[in-house]
């Protein structure tokens, strides 16, 4: 068993639950949310993450079918042009190390997303991926 952090240094996590309260007050949708959450803990290969996100997502009226499909958002049309701009940035700030989010990806998200929410889509990506390596780097498992 690996160190608990929001044991350990309960400080850390409040800050980590202040990222979520100001997300919660954001423009973004539920759905928007959680398929941020969900792609960018597929790509960090978060288990823990994508348990608790696919749940919430099918709670929130998400369907198993674009679930299922998430990973392969490129090649089908079960999603809208706006959420596959969200998901371009998610996946470009998530493979950081890559190129970053280019240009491209900002100005075809400009389209659909003012620069309030094009901001709170970045802090939401940011977001899960520093609870993706919370996660992985305590080896959090998902719930039975």
């Amino acid at each position: 068993m690996r160190v608990n952090i929001n044991e350990t240094e309960p400080q850390a996590f409040k800050a980590m639950y202040a990222l979520e309260g100001y997300l919660a007050t954001v423009q973004l949708s539920k759905i928007q949310k959680e398929l941020i959450k969900i792609r960018a803990s597929q790509i960090n290969g978060c288990a823990f993450c994508i348990d608790m996100h696919t749940k919430d997502a099918l709670k929130y009226g998400e369907t198993t079918q674009r679930i299922f499909l998430l990973n392969a958002w490129h090649d089908t049309q079960l999603f809208t042009e706006e959420e596959k701009a969200l998901l371009a940035i998610t996946e470009e700030i998530t493979l950081i190390a890559n190129k970053g989010l280019s240009d491209e990806t900002y100005a075809k998200a400009a389209q659909f997303f003012d620069k309030n929410q094009i901001a709170q889509i970045i802090m939401a990506v940011v977001t899960i991926n520093a609870w993706n390596r919370i996660a992985i780097s305590t080896q959090l498992e998902p719930a039975s």
